[in-house]
């Protein structure tokens, strides 16, 4: 009988072995009977044809297995620098985490990102070092490595003989007096035993380190290989010894929980994971599901930006692990059907009680796609609103002409897309070289009034005026009445509304308008030979004239960054940071190299972690996350 669940996630740079690592899971506990292969492509939890092509994980993927009376969800999240808002969306569903190094190229750049972020949540971590029977393969001057680059408080669990060749094998670690050194600075009693000279047993030692896992300050380290199978008992035992589980048990209350994921199936319908938090989920009863505001900018072809809260029943549910089962608990990963307007990030229940911040960062570049046979824009158009109900950070805008912009994180993104849209979709694709994302806020205040007019160019049979002034840093687009309600049937006022809100998409300068707050000051129509799209015709028209006499200032939004470089490399990281817009705030010394600090333009993000490598002879780390925004220089 299933008594706890536990959600954890595989994390590592690219290349470490982490979905062959899922796979040897899932096959030492007796889910699958053969184990899948990344080089040929028949893995458990790479399903798509990109991901089985290219060897990398793209989409979140959800596998379960079962220890004793726990059962574990296993979430397969991207390694690739350009889908790291998967990786970072996933976290917040998440109990524990096992990141993932190469006992052969050790500590990369991006596993130290990923620790950064995993230290910053406090999420229970586990740090498996694989690939042990690898030539080249290292143990003690790895996890000196590891106790320097990613936190100090790092405690193996077993150790190799034979490392670096096929016959590597694992081993318990006989003395726990080491760990006990480690684990002593943050637990009184452990260390008042060394003080006095008694040795902890491994009992004591144990508990100590599972209390300072679940807290986040302490990291056990096991040594093994994914393909060959070694220090994989040693790794399912601490998975069920050192991660907080959650008792499954029906709580009283509505459902409350996370949409972390969206897929299709094969017949179009969409599906959605959800992380249940507590209360019980049922199909055929009614939910609320609410909706958070939108980052500032961004686009989105079916304009739905704003918090709100919806309505759905689920006609069918299915639990990770036990698809007989009928109703989701607290802890349990639950794929949904019947909810046609769910959308990743929806909270189910009230938003305070899911307790899931945004930790991803929002795209900093855009292309325009146009499909490369004539006539299929609204197939393609069709395709880019399903991909961006599966990732809302793929948000998409359609600019003045008709064409469609998308919003990446990189190169690589775009491939995909390009490659998912003509697989999934039929549509060939071709994307215009990217761009950074940048939007306009208004300077001042505008107002300008467009009278009836039954000839000439700009002949609606409407007038209206509009007045656009500044608004709050983060309010995104207002929209008020200065005229009575009743001066215009409700028809014509939604079509005046709605013509505002698509005209911001594109301002003055090209960009999306936002902060700002637009006043309906003066309305007039004809009746009956006015019609709604005489209001739709005449608005833009006015707002654009209003918003040109108030001006615009173009904004680019901003990360702020920490960079940790060798001393060599001091002078060519500054310079390129300068080059690319950055600030260089403050600079100190750390151990054997630089600590620089400062602010950056997100759109030159993905070019400095470009970079940095042959700038830092492959020792430099970044970080960053968003810091506001400024006048685009």
């Amino acid at each position: 009988m299933i008594d706890h669940v536990l959600n954890i996630g595989i994390l590592a740079h690219v290349d470490a072995g982490k979905t062959s690592l899922t796979e040897r899971l899932l096959f030492e506990t007796g889910v699958i009977d053969r184990l899948g292969s990344v080089d040929d492509g028949s893995t458990q939890t790479d399903t798509g044809e990109i991901e089985r092509r290219r060897g990398i994980t793209i989409r979140t993927a959800v596998a379960s297995f079962v220890l004793g009376g726990l059962r574990v969800n296993l979430v397969d999240t991207p390694g690739h620098a350009d889908f790291v808002a998967e990786v970072e969306r996933a976290l917040g569903v998440l109990d524990g985490a096992v990141l993932v190094l190469s006992a052969v190229e050790g500590v990369q750049p991006h596993t130290r990102v990923l620790m950064r972020t995993l230290r910053k949540l406090r999420l229970p971590t586990l740090i498996f070092v694989n690939k042990i029977d690898r030539a080249g393969a290292r143990e003690q001057d790895l996890l000196a490595d590891i106790r320097r680059r990613l936190w100090p408080s790092c405690v193996p669990l077993n150790a190799v003989d034979g490392i670096g060749g096929p016959r590597a094998v694992t081993r318990p670690v006989a003395d726990p007096y080491e760990a006990a050194e480690v684990l002593a600075e943050r637990d009184d009693e452990l260390l008042e035993l060394l003080v006095e000279g008694k040795a902890p047993d491994d009992a004591t030692v144990r508990a100590v380190l599972a209390r300072q896992c679940g807290a986040g300050v302490a990291y056990p380290v096991l040594f093994g290989s994914a393909i060959t199978g070694q220090g994989l008992p040693e790794l399912l035992d601490a998975v069920a010894g050192f991660f907080p589980a959650v008792p499954r048990v029906a709580q009283e209350g509505p459902p409350v929980g996370t949409v972390f994921a969206i897929e299709r199936a094969p017949s179009g319908e969409k599906v959605a994971y959800v992380r249940v938090r507590s209360g019980v989920l049922r199909v055929r009863e009614p939910l609320t599901f609410h909706r958070g505001q939108r980052q500032s900018g961004d686009g989105d072809v079916d304009g739905g930006t704003g918090p709100h809260a919806y309505e759905g029943r689920l006609t069918a549910l299915a639990v990770a692990g036990d698809p007989r089962e009928t109703r989701a608990l607290a802890g349990d990963i639950v794929k949904v059907w019947g909810v046609p307007e769910i959308r990743v990030g929806d909270q189910l229940g009230e938003p305070e009680q899911a307790g899931v911040a945004r930790h991803f960062t929002p795209p900093g570049l855009e292309t325009v796609v146009r499909p490369r046979v004539p006539g299929q824009e609204p197939r393609l158009h069709a395709a880019l609103l399903a991909l961006a109900e599966q990732d809302p950070l793929i948000g998409t805008r359609t600019l003045a002409g008709g064409d469609t912009s998308v919003l990446l994180y990189g190169e690589v993104q775009k491939e995909v897309i390009g490659e998912t849209l003509a697989r999934d979709f039929g549509v060939e694709a071709v994307f215009e070289p990217s761009r950074p994302v940048y939007f306009e806020r208004p300077a001042g205040t505008g107002e300008a009034v467009e009278e009836m007019q039954r000839q000439g160019r700009n002949a609606f049979m409407a007038t209206v005026g509009l007045r656009v002034e500044p608004a709050p840093r983060g309010s995104g687009v207002g929209y008020r009445l200065e005229v009575d309600l009743g001066s215009l049937p409700l028809a014509f006022h939604r079509a005046i509304e709605e013509s505002v809100r698509l005209a911001l998409r594109e301002g003055p300068h090209g960009w999306p308008v936002t902060d700002v707050l637009v006043t309906l000051t003066r309305t007039g129509y004809s009746s009956p030979v006015t019609v709604a799209g005489d209001f739709r015709g005449r608005t833009p028209i006015v707002l654009a004239r209003a918003l040109r006499r108030a001006g615009t200032v173009v904004y680019e939004p901003c990360h702020r960054f920490e960079a940790e470089v060798p001393l060599e490399a001091f002078g060519p990281v500054t310079a390129q940071l300068a080059g690319l817009g950055g600030e260089v705030r403050d600079a100190r010394r750390h151990g054997e190299g630089w600590v620089l600090e400062g602010e950056i333009p997100a759109a030159v993000v993905h070019e400095v972690e470009r970079r940095l490598p042959g700038l830092s002879h492959g020792e430099g780390v970044w970080w960053s996350e968003p810091a506001g925004d400024r006048p685009l220089r």
